[in-house]
């Protein structure tokens, strides 16, 4: 519930008052020390109350002397409130020490009230008996105590800790999960050839490892050997298995198919996908959604007010209430500070955004914080880039135009060697091109990079410049003769880079990055939903439009430089609209930032991951649908919990204080009333929970 409160050791929540939770989940089976001892303290206090309720019924049907009832309930009730009920009463009183009021408050309050307004009449009874007026005597003349009520509700708030631990406890059911989907074992492949079997831990990077047919694979590297088609639902929450061969990456916890595959070890340990993932889970956990201001700024406010009604509920009662006017004024001040129970609004943010984001890890998709999941269910203007968001972002060489005088193997060799220093999508396309035809690339020497733009060096004594039109011409190059050839490559979806030797326009080089089989889908989804969805893209508006009309899309930002996106993004902001920025480069990370919502592709860059709120593991925008499907069922799960209780203290307090007396002479016992607080907050959990089971 408060994020800020980190301890080295388990304990109380300093604000709140409940037990802390462990900051990352484990698969440790070890038994929560806090259900433990709440548990045991419930079964004691049972068999300790039990006999005072068939006591005090007694004395109602059988006119069982009072004095057995009062005697009874000072030797139960005494232990069932100061053992069974300490946790109650050491929070509460911590909570007056360091002036955060809290549940443990009221609860402690309200029992230690009771308890001791009982032994206060009982001592009375014994040493002064004429001091009670006969109005406060019952059967027998034995004074009026309520032992059985503060042992009840002790015992029933017990109860509701049990539940409360329990239901809190499936929160971090999917991380659970998730943790579970590594093996423990890896087979090894040792250096004479042997193979053998070895814990997780002793996993090197660079080792060689087996995975046999339906096997989890145990850590993140590529296959060496072999074919299979491998389940990598945990990344992208699709069931359709992806074909893995020699030279492609596999994830730890993801499960090997039909075949065979030799895999070597990359990263391993905390390194790996899984444990991000897992840890990436575990923070969004801990962060509040901007709705839970609402919830904070009423409790700030709530356990003083709840204290203010209780004691004008007593002296209400106690000036004009019916004889015994003091009894019906403390026992409804007692049902006011019981029933009205802050635990219920306290958990109806937090336990949801940890179901969900648990839930969402568990569908291929990672909320960085609780904002991003709030926001995404409001989004109304969806930017996305091009080149590895809405395409596979694995580009490919297409053709190679040379000018007049120029040869294509070497327009290609030359603009591979200079390719070879950047880390660009299209030049590995080029680079990859040329290693296709055998083509050697040259050392280069004062090599430079301009974003957005292109790249120059010295290749072979002579100065290469290869990039966009713009950047030739701005450093002094005729490209006349390849603007017809380069329109209509681009016309077709393709980019064009050219090539300059010495000043000279030596060809262009064609590069195609085919579109996701999936993105028209995920487009046509987000237009349903009625999202606005424009292309940023830093490609030739040519070439971007024809990309745009393949897929629907009818606004597009063309030519936009890197460092201009987020001006983009700052501009549909201006406008009005909640905007969410999909990218997967580095040169989208200013502006996944500047985005209210920012989308990184999983398959993209570290820095556009670390930057964004969301992160769609399998790189497919399809996860994106499901990130806003679970976003809007979220919101929606808090704001019942919200209602539930708001609505329940709105009624709940008029009721104890006794307000329909007057007209129906209806009352409600403390132990009601505890009943009640203690189903509040199991309550608020288990419609929490629904959210684990929600289709994504």
């Amino acid at each position: 519930m408060h994020p800020e409160i980190v301890r080295n050791a388990p304990g109380d929540c300093p604000i709140c008052g409940m037990a802390l939770e462990p900051r990352v989940a484990t698969l440790d089976d070890a038994a929560n020390p806090e259900l433990v001892g709440m548990t045991r303290r419930f079964w004691v206090s049972t068999a300790l109350s039990a006999p005072l309720l068939g006591l005090a019924m007694a004395e109602m049907a059988l006119d069982v002397p009072g004095w057995l009832g009062v005697v009874a309930g000072a030797v139960l009730a005494t232990p069932v409130v100061l053992w069974g009920g300490w946790p109650f009463l050491q929070r509460g009183w911590s909570s007056v020490r360091t002036r955060h009021l809290n549940m443990f408050t009221l609860i402690g309050l309200g029992i230690s009230v009771a308890w001791g307004f009982s032994v206060t009449v009982l001592v009375l009874a014994l040493i002064a008996p004429d001091l009670i007026p006969p109005a406060y005597r019952g059967q027998g003349g034995a004074p009026l105590v309520y032992f059985e009520a503060a042992a009840v509700i002790t015992t029933l708030v017990l109860l509701g800790q049990v539940l409360e631990l329990r239901a809190r406890g499936q929160t971090n059911s999917a991380i659970k999960a998730l943790l579970g989907l590594a093996p423990k074992t890896a087979r090894r492949l040792e250096a004479g050839g042997s193979e053998v079997d070895v814990p997780l831990a002793q996993v090197q990077r660079g080792d060689r490892l087996r995975v046999r047919p339906g096997e989890r694979i145990p850590v993140d590297g590529l296959v060496k050997d072999g074919g299979s088609s491998v389940d990598e639902s945990m990344l992208s929450g699709e069931s359709i298995p992806v074909e893995k061969t020699t030279g492609s990456a596999v994830t730890g916890g993801t499960v090997n198919g039909t075949g065979t595959l030799v895999i070597e070890a990359g990263r391993v340990g905390a390194d790996s996908m899984l444990a991000q993932i897992v840890r990436m889970v575990g923070e969004a956990q801990r962060t509040k959604a901007p709705i839970q201001r609402l919830a904070d700024e009423v409790s700030a406010w709530f356990v003083p007010g709840v204290i203010l009604v209780a004691a004008a509920t007593f002296g209400i009662w106690w000036a004009v209430g019916p004889s015994p006017s003091l009894t019906y004024g403390l026992v409804n001040a007692i049902a006011v500070v019981i029933i009205a129970c802050p635990c219920a609004l306290g958990l109806a943010t937090p336990i949801s955004v940890m179901v969900a984001t648990g839930r969402g890890a568990m569908a291929g998709v990672l909320f960085k914080d609780a904002a991003a999941l709030e926001k995404l269910a409001r989004v109304t203007v969806l930017l996305v880039d091009k080149t590895g968001t809405l395409t596979e972002g694995r580009p490919r060489l297409e053709a190679i135009e040379p000018a007049p005088g120029f040869a294509d193997d070497e327009v290609l060799r030359l603009a591979a060697s200079i390719e070879r220093a950047s880390e660009h999508p299209l030049a590995q396309a080029i680079v990859t091109g040329a290693a296709a035809r055998g083509l050697e690339s040259s050392p280069v020497a004062g090599f430079a990079s301009v974003t957005g733009q292109g790249v120059l060096g010295v290749v072979d004594d002579r100065r290469i410049l290869l990039g966009n039109t713009g950047f030739l011409e701005s450093n002094g190059v005729e490209v006349k003769a390849l603007r017809d050839p380069a329109e209509h490559r681009r016309r077709q979806g393709q980019t064009v880079v050219l090539l300059a030797i010495d000043g000279v326009a030596a060809g262009l080089l064609a590069v195609a990055d085919p579109i996701r089989a999936s993105t028209a889908e995920a487009l046509a989804a987000f237009q349903k939903a009625g999202i606005k969805v424009v292309m940023v893209t830093g490609d030739n508006r040519v070439t971007a439009e024809a990309v745009a009309s393949r897929l629907g899309i009818t606004e597009v930002e063309a030519d936009v430089l890197p460092d201009r996106k987020s001006e983009v993004v700052e501009r549909w902001q201006r406008g009005g609209a909640l905007v969410a920025m999909a990218g997967d480069g580095v040169n989208d990370a200013p502006a996944l930032a500047k985005a209210d919502v920012g989308i990184a592709m999983g398959t993209g860059t570290d820095v556009a991951i670390e930057t964004a709120g969301v992160t769609l593991l399998g790189g497919d925008l399809r996860g994106l649908i499901r990130a806003r499907q679970l976003s809007r069922a979220t919101m929606t799960n808090i704001r019942q919990n919200l209602f539930f209780s708001f609505a329940y203290n709105v009624l709940g307090i008029p009721l104890a204080a006794g307000v329909l007396y007057p007209a129906l002479g209806w009352l409600l016992s403390p132990m009601v009333a505890s009943a009640a607080m203690s189903l509040s907050s199991v309550s608020v959990i288990v419609n929490s929970l629904r959210l684990r089971s929600v289709s994504v």
